[in-house]
């Protein structure tokens, strides 16, 4: 692709060759990008006041428009990010960084600038919990109608487990399909509007408010299925045998206090979403990934 000052190396590198997820492929998106930053940065008159940055699929630019500090992003079009813009304008600022527009073909949002060298990454983990925790109980209202359905999701997703075949203990991927069987049968399991990716580097300083959710993979469930970003990451902290245990249940009971989660039924979701991940990682060839979900789901076990 040609360069751009405005794209960074970093997301080209991440996004090259990647498959299509209901959109344009990695690369062919890539190509567009540099004429999409330009048509959304002299729509919406905005000017860049900062150096680019990007996570996993998406640009974001600092820029200002009338003397205002905001931050563009444009985003890769896939399935987990398709409602973002829905989900930030039905939460108005409320515990999440604030929506002021929004381009959903274009997948460009303009945002409330943040302070991004400023999130949770380095907090103790339990008073991270605390704050997430905190964050997920104004985040959890009644569901739009257009959201996702873990309902729907987690029935693909039990049967691509099962379909991982001798990849997974057999006992384990039972057990989780079992559960979200079982779970899934409640009405509740699609009422709350969920994040669904609000581990520490998804929680940044604000000048409102000491802490906002950024970056949400909205989806309509149950809010026990919000745990899991916060137990595979910062994993280095856990320890090992009964300290990684301990360490996984009470980053789970610590959250689920402070966000009023229901902790049992945050523990059954949680096993069924690291099985879910585990069994996706075995498929990918990533070992190391799986054996920590699977790790995890056994944890909260008993």
């Amino acid at each position: 692709m040609t360069p751009h000052s405005l794209v960074p190396q970093a997301l080209i590198d991440l996004l090259t060759g990647v498959p299509s997820e209901g959109g344009p492929d990695g690369t062919t998106w890539l190509r567009r990008l540099p004429g999409l930053v330009d048509e959304v940065m002299a729509e919406w008159s905005l000017s860049p006041a900062g150096a680019p940055m990007n996570g996993w699929t998406a640009v974001v630019i600092p820029v200002e428009r009338d003397g205002q500090r905001l931050a563009c992003k444009i985003g890769w079009p896939h399935d987990e990010a398709a409602g973002e813009h829905l989900a930030l304008r039905h939460w108005a600022g409320n515990g999440a960084v604030r929506l002021y527009a929004a381009d959903p073909a274009r997948g460009a949002l303009l945002l409330e600038a943040l302070d991004p060298s400023h999130d949770l990454s380095t907090m103790w983990v339990e008073e991270a919990c605390e704050v997430v925790g905190g964050l997920l109980a104004r985040l959890h209202v009644t569901a739009p109608p257009t959201i996702r359905r873990l309902s729907e999701v987690g029935a693909r997703q039990v049967s691509q487990m099962q379909h991982a075949g001798d990849l997974l203990p057999r006992r384990l991927v039972a057990r989780a399909a079992g559960i979200f069987a079982d779970l899934s049968s409640d009405p509740s399991c699609d009422a709350t509007l969920l994040h669904t990716d609000l581990h520490y580097e998804n929680v940044l300083g604000a000048e409102r408010e000491p802490w906002l959710a950024i970056d949400p993979k909205p989806m309509a469930g149950h809010p026990g299925i919000e745990l899991i970003p916060l137990l595979r990451n910062r994993t280095e902290e856990m320890g090992t045998g009964s300290s990684f245990r301990w360490s996984v249940r009470r980053r789970v009971d610590v959250t689920c206090e402070a966000a009023g989660i229901d902790e049992q039924a945050a523990r059954l979701w949680t096993i069924f979403a690291a099985t879910v991940e585990a069994a996706a990682a075995a498929s990918r060839d990533d070992p190391q990934s799986a054996s920590l979900h699977i790790a995890l789901a056994k944890s909260l076990e008993g």
